[in-house]
């Protein structure tokens, strides 16, 4: 029971030590330290911005954040507003994170989420050794070790929030895009539909015009042929009437004609079949001669 709270004691003069040093730090080694490689998910975790322990009272964390909002501000850090400028904005927005109680509770949450986990990692590690047959001493025994793994883990699990905040602000967006998208097809759809019932109304009395036009014009053709066929059907009547005459005699030539052949036709007919006279078997018999007496 000594050896741990001498351990705790060891934990807690190393942590003073090192937020002494922090504190100490100068305006140009503030920013540096907000704008490290990756700070954009850094940032994400308040608690590591302004440098404070998750379980610090509300009235500590907020003369920290004075502090650091004094150092880092651009008008104090004229040769580098631009840089200053992101770091301020990055401890402004760990403050209003940790002065709401919602968020900071929300907050509070991950932290804790990151502890329990990094206890179920440091069990699973002492199984290993226990089964390995190693000793079951490990890093994270140690206090100062224990809150970097901490650390470490809850970094990422404000990195995976957010990552997961923004895939649902980008699909939200999509689906507005969508519908906005959707709905804009539907209003082009409606006004090209009002626009040609806006241009049939307009072109109905050109179109009403135009037919009335076609069908008078159609009516004077009708009448202008049934007149010319009707002369037409005239002369080659009274042309019939005044050739009936020779009609008439050329008619009763032919019938003369007919009667001759027909007559002529006839003798010939009666003479072959006189000459085609055979006996029922095909052949004629031959004649009898006389008996020799």
């Amino acid at each position: 029971m000594a050896s741990g709270s001498q351990g705790f004691d060891s934990f807690y003069k190393e942590l003073k030590q090192v937020e002494a040093q922090d504190s100490n730090l100068t305006s140009k080694q503030q920013i540096d330290r907000l704008l490290k490689p990756g700070y954009t998910y850094r940032n994400l975790n308040p608690f590591e911005v302004l440098q404070v322990d998750p379980d610090l009272k509300l009235d500590e964390i907020k003369k920290k954040f004075r502090k650091l909002s004094i150092l880092v501000h651009p008008d104090k850090n004229q040769s580098d507003q631009e840089r200053a400028q992101v770091a301020f904005d990055a401890i402004k927005r760990a403050w209003n994170t940790l002065e709401d109680q919602g968020t900071r509770n929300a907050a509070m949450e991950i932290v804790e989420e990151a502890r329990g986990r990094t206890k179920m990692n440091m069990e699973e590690k002492r199984r290993r050794l226990k089964k390995e047959g190693r000793p079951l001493y490990i890093e994270e025994d140690d206090p100062v070790k224990f809150k970097l793994a901490v650390s470490i883990l809850t970094m990422k699990l404000f990195a995976d929030q957010e990552r997961k905040r923004q895939m649902n602000e980008d699909k939200i967006s999509e689906d507005a895009k969508k519908k906005r998208e959707k709905e804009i097809e539907e209003e082009e759809k409606k006004s090209r539909i009002q626009e040609f019932e806006k241009n049939w109304e307009e072109s109905r009395q050109g179109r009403v015009d135009s037919w009335l036009s076609f069908t008078k014009a159609n009516k004077k053709k009708t009448d202008s042929d049934s007149y010319s066929a009707a002369g037409y059907g005239g002369a080659a009547g009274a042309y019939n009437r005044a050739g009936g005459g020779y009609g008439g005699m050329a008619t009763a030539s032919g019938m003369a004609a007919g009667a001759m052949a027909a007559g002529g036709g006839g003798g010939k007919e009666k003479k072959k079949k006189k000459d085609k006279k055979f006996s029922p078997i095909g052949f004629r018999p031959p004649k009898t001669k006389p008996e020799q007496r």
